[in-house]
């Protein structure tokens, strides 16, 4: 049997899952642990359920481990690939200027605004025009 392993933020975010990895053992009633690549070397195997689906639905939504980097704490970083949209809110003193990005493995929906200053300073490449 094959699971999916949840691997992403919650909230504005819907979950994403990498995998598929092959279940070696049940551990309990609500873990199990997982064979997991040479690239996952550091995360320990076990999962509790909550965090595992059949490997089965929208390949879509299974991000493979080949296009993220995971760092030392465990964590990775989206990749922003658009700007969709751009809006400047007039707030009583001053104006601040958003911009809705889409980032990789991200369907359209999930875009998210972000202040285009913070977007401009991580990603200048994305504003060259």
């Amino acid at each position: 049997m094959k699971g999916v392993m949840r691997f992403g933020k919650k909230g504005k975010f819907s979950p994403r899952y990498i995998g598929p990895y092959r279940i070696s053992k049940r551990m309990g009633n609500v873990a199990y642990e997982l064979e997991l690549p040479q690239e996952l070397a550091a995360v320990h195997p076990v999962f509790p359920i909550s965090m595992l689906k059949k490997s089965i639905g929208d390949p879509s939504l299974i991000i493979q481990t080949e296009n993220i980097e995971i760092k030392d704490s465990l964590s990775y970083e989206e990749i922003l690939v658009q700007i969709l949209d751009r809006q400047v809110h007039k707030l009583r003193t001053k104006e601040v200027a958003s911009v809705k990005v889409l980032r990789r493995n991200q369907f359209v929906e999930e875009a998210t605004w972000q202040t285009e200053e913070d977007m401009k300073r991580r990603y200048p490449h994305l504003f060259e025009s």
